[in-house]
């Protein structure tokens, strides 16, 4: 005749194996999800055309009040200056790094403006620039406030090896696009195209 500790323990145990059970399969499950900033999507992209606003900077650069790059935001928003861009091919904001000295350490162009479908009338003030086609990882950010999203995006690609996907930079072309995911600043979402050896 089982005993009173075998009643006891035999329900304690199963219990305690579902709870096992459970537990690895939302443990499989999270594994199985993919986190779009952590995985990039692998492209390969055709090169387009490109009018805006361009500086010259660097990442220490921005750090400090010299940054030009709030600068060049600020001017592109109070001047309305998408609105001065023909031949847009859509209604995203681009911005656009380019012409890397070396790395993330070295001094890059930031390009502010939109995609376009001609670059031959280039309004005074802005340039057009071709972006080459090339291979690209695209990382999307989470949804947040653009500040915390687009640092958080750059801070996590930064960070990757050059082992993972995404991790060997090219430093040739790099660029954020801000479509209808980021109509609200205080919760949108930005892709972020990093172009890859």
């Amino acid at each position: 005749m089982p005993s009173l500790a075998s009643y006891l323990i035999k329900p304690t145990l199963l219990a305690r194996g579902a709870i096992l059970l459970a537990l690895a399969v939302t443990i499989h499950a999270a594994a199985q999800r993919k986190d779009p900033t952590m995985n990039p999507k692998i492209a390969d992209e055709s090169g387009f055309s490109v009018i805006g606003i361009e500086a010259r900077t660097s990442n220490a650069k921005e750090m400090t009040p010299e940054g030009t790059i709030g600068k060049q935001w600020a001017r592109f928003m109070t001047e309305n200056l998408s609105t001065q861009i023909p031949n847009k091919s859509d209604s995203a904001i681009l911005a656009v790094y380019t012409d890397y000295a070396s790395d993330k350490d070295g001094e890059y162009t930031f390009i502010l403006g939109a995609r376009v479908t001609s670059a031959t009338d280039v309004p005074n003030g802005m340039i057009a620039r071709k972006v080459q086609l090339g291979h690209y990882a695209i990382f999307t950010s989470e949804k947040g406030p653009v500040a915390k999203v687009v640092s958080e995006t750059w801070q996590r690609i930064w960070s990757a090896p050059k082992s993972s996907p995404g991790g060997d930079r090219a430093y040739k072309t790099d660029y954020e696009v801000y479509d209808e995911r980021a109509a609200n600043p205080e919760n949108m979402q930005v892709e972020v195209h990093i172009g890859v050896k």
